[in-house]
Formats: C-alpha cells, sequence, structure tokens
C-alpha cells in the first residue's frame, strides 16, 4: 500500500492519489510525468521458500496492476530471516526466497536491484516496486459509473486453504473441519491456492485498457468486502458497490463454515496475493471474462462477474445470500511455476 508524502500537494493537474489505495502517485517536477510507488510485506504463509519469494514479489507488483500499470521500472526485496533458524536451514531457505522473488519480478518484465536483509524473531518477506508513467499508462480508482459491474480475477479462500493445510497436522483442529473436507482436498486447494497467489496480475492490469475499466483494486489483507468498501468510498460519483457472487477454491466456504471462522462469506476473509477486483462497463464485462482466459496469456487466468455499481452513497456489501461459485482446483500442483519443473505442468481440469 502506497502514500502521498505529508505535506507533498501536487501543484501541476497531473493525477495524485495520497495514503489508502494501493499505490502512491506523485506528480513529479519534470516533463508530465508521475512516480508511481509501493510496498508491501508479510509472514510466510507457504512451505516452500522459492513458492513463497514468488508470492511475495506477486503481491507487491499487484498494488501496481490494479491502477492498470503493466510496467515495473525497479524492485528492491525486503527480507528477514529468523535467528531461531539453525545456520543450515538460513543458507538453504534464503537463496529459494530470493531466487523465487527474482524469478516473479523478471516474468513482470523487471528487475530487483537491492533491498534490505536482517535477521529477526520471525521470517518477513516483501518489496518495493517503482515506476515513472506517462498519466495515460494509469487508471486512476475513481471512475466508476452507475450500471457498471465488477468482475473479481481470482477466486477467493487462500487464507482458508493455507489454515487448513496447517491443521492436517493437528488432530483437534482437523476433527472440526474432517466431516466437509476431505485430506486429498484440503491438498489440492492449498496447491492451488499457491499457484494463484503466485500468478501475477499482470494481464489483468493490460485487458483494463482494452476494456474501459473505470476503477479496481486488488483484493488482499481486509478481504474483498474490506476492499470493496475501500474502492467505493474513492469514487468521484454518488455509486454502491454489491456484490452477489463469490468465486471461493472449492470446498473453502464449507471449511469456513464448519470452523467458525475467516468470515469467507461474509467478504472478511484476509486473502494473500488475491485478483483485481475491476468496475468495468456493463458491455464489457463478459468479454474481459472470456478474453483472461485465451490461451495466448498462457494458463491459470480467470475472471467472474461479481457484482454491479449502483446509485449510492460510497459504500460496499455483499447480498445476504450471495452465490457462491465452487472454483475447482486445476489439477496441477504448483509445480508448474517451481524452478527446473516445467514439464511437471497438467491441463487446467
Amino acid at each position: 500500500e502506497g502514500g502521498l508524502a505529508a505535506g507533498a500537494e501536487p501543484s501541476a493537474p497531473s493525477p495524485a492519489l495520497g495514503i489508502g489505495m494501493d499505490s502512491c502517485v506523485v506528480p513529479l517536477r519534470h516533463g508530465g510525468l508521475s512516480l508511481v510507488q509501493t510496498t508491501d510485506f508479510f509472514y510466510p504463509l507457504v512451505e516452500d521458500p522459492y513458492m513463497m519469494g514468488r508470492i511475495a514479489c506477486a503481491n507487491v507488483l499487484s498494488d501496481l496492476y490494479a491502477m492498470g500499470i503493466t510496467e515495473c521500472d525497479n524492485m528492491l526485496m525486503l527480507l528477514s530471516v529468523s535467528q531461531s533458524m539453525t545456520d543450515e536451514e538460513r543458507e538453504k531457505v534464503t537463496p529459494l526466497l530470493i531466487r523465487g522473488f527474482r524469478d516473479a519480478a523478471e516474468e513482470g518484465g523487471t528487475a530487483v536491484t537491492g533491498g534490505q536483509t536482517v535477521v529477526n524473531p520471525w521470517v518477513i518477506v516483501g518489496g518495493v516496486a517503482t515506476v515513472v508513467c506517462q498519466p495515460s499508462e494509469l487508471i486512476m480508482p475513481d471512475s466508476a459509473v452507475v450500471g457498471d459491474v465488477l468482475v473479481l480475477t481470482k477466486p477467493l479462500g487462500t487464507q482458508v486453504a493455507v489454515n487448513a493445510h496447517q491443521w492436517l497436522d493437528s488432530p483437534e483442529r482437523w476433527s472440526k473441519v474432517s466431516m466437509v473436507v476431505s485430506r486429498e482436498e484440503v491438498e489440492l486447494a492449498y496447491q492451488e491456492a499457491m499457484f494463484s497467489m503466485a500468478t501475477l496480475n499482470r494481464t489483468a492490469a493490460a485487458l483494463m485498457h482494452t476494456f474501459n475499466a473505470h476503477a479496481a483494486t486488488d483484493v488482499t489483507g481486509f478481504g474483498i468486502l474490506g476492499h470493496s468498501q475501500n474502492l467505493a468510498k474513492q469514487q468521484r460519483n454518488e455509486v454502491s458497490f454489491v456484490i452477489h457472487n463469490l468465486p471461493i477454491i472449492a470446498k473453502m466456504a464449507a471449511i469456513s463454515k464448519a470452523s467458525g471462522r475467516f468470515g469467507l462469506l461474509q467478504g472478511t476473509s484476509a486473502e494473500t496475493s488475491g485478483g483485481l477486483l475491476i468496475c468495468l462497463p456493463r458491455e464489457q464485462a463478459a468479454r474481459f471474462c472470456s478474453e483472461i482466459k485465451s490461451s495466448k496469456y498462457g494458463e491459470g487466468h480467470q475472471a467472474w462477474i461479481v457484482g454491479i455499481v449502483e446509485k449510492g452513497n460510497r459504500t460496499a456489501r455483499i447480498i445476504d445470500k450471495p452465490r457462491v461459485i465452487e472454483v475447482l482446483p486445476r489439477g496441477a500442483t504448483a509445480t508448474a511455476l517451481a524452478p527446473d519443473n516445467s514439464s511437471a505442468a497438467s491441463e487446467p481440469s
């Protein structure tokens, strides 16, 4: 998340965006350009250090992509290594975290040129993404109009999947959900969540321009409802967002209900490196969802129409009984993204 520095009131008519949205947009003194910057970091949530590095990088870049920006000029990596790890663990884990982060940056057409590494009680991984761009390269998140449609580009339920996977080794916790889900289903959901979190939102950002998006944000720590509310507050027009559909990784809604945790159906379950929530003209939304699935963009991109923009007072809500769209894991594991394992990917089911 980014913010405009205190007292840095822009004098130029270039777009400016302050604290509260995904990236800060600061007009520069030179040539009508804007500096767009964001930073994010968090604790590990998957077991594979390489994939964790990829996820961390995808999560940082997503804040640029939410602004419709597809190019990043530079990245820095922030890494905290745990003091409770042995020397051997550090020597194995640290290079994999860095490699995953760097590989995802390269996939996004950018490079990691520096950063900071410290020793800390906990492992923390994240970074900074920076771009200097023309105003035409970004889509300010403030132009939704009545009649727009809300589209989401990744399924919800990543936090539930990651936690359920940890519960496989905790008989007490597993007993609360074992009636609604099998161990195999949890494993598949975990792999799907890991693959989804490591997927860049870059294609969605490019298609925002193609299909005339009016506003967007990415769905992360505040859940789909929290980020919808935040986006609604930014709108220039008197509109509100209503969410009717919740695309959720298969079986994760049942786990959320059975465990009494997460608030997945209420839209408050945190996501990591979630999808873009985009306000699109009604006549463009179905075409956006169809185009993003095209094989020319590679595997794994999806999108669903999840709600509408109506006249209102800049609020967002989920209807009382939203339709849950059970998103089946693609069957392949996330090894499609792992190093030296490209042949292990199978076709999505």
